[in-house]
């Protein structure tokens, strides 16, 4: 009786202003039989704010395959856009 568990990126969904949002499904089996599966979602911004200036966000520890469209969509429009959307939702003093 082997029991493996497995991590796999099943869902990269783009959204607007370019956030990545990222769905990883984690799957128990039993013999090959999957006996559970469960999901983990988290969301990447093009751009993460420090001290008062913009930085990209580091997604060397993401999916090759999140990685290639982070790349992809995160054009300098895009991060550029989401800064300007992020900075003008923000208010002054925080």
């Amino acid at each position: 009786m082997a029991i493996t568990k497995e991590t796999v990126v099943d869902k990269i969904e783009v959204l607007e202003k370019g956030s990545v949002q990222v769905r990883a499904a984690t799957v128990i089996k039993e013999d090959g039989k999957e006996l559970s599966r469960s999901f983990h979602r988290h969301v990447l911004e093009p751009s993460i704010k420090k001290d008062d200036a913009w930085e990209d966000t580091d997604i060397s520890g993401e999916d090759a395959r999140v990685q290639a469209i982070c790349t992809a969509t995160w054009t300098d429009a895009v991060k550029t856009a989401y800064q300007e959307m992020v900075d003008a939702e923000t208010p002054l003093g925080e």
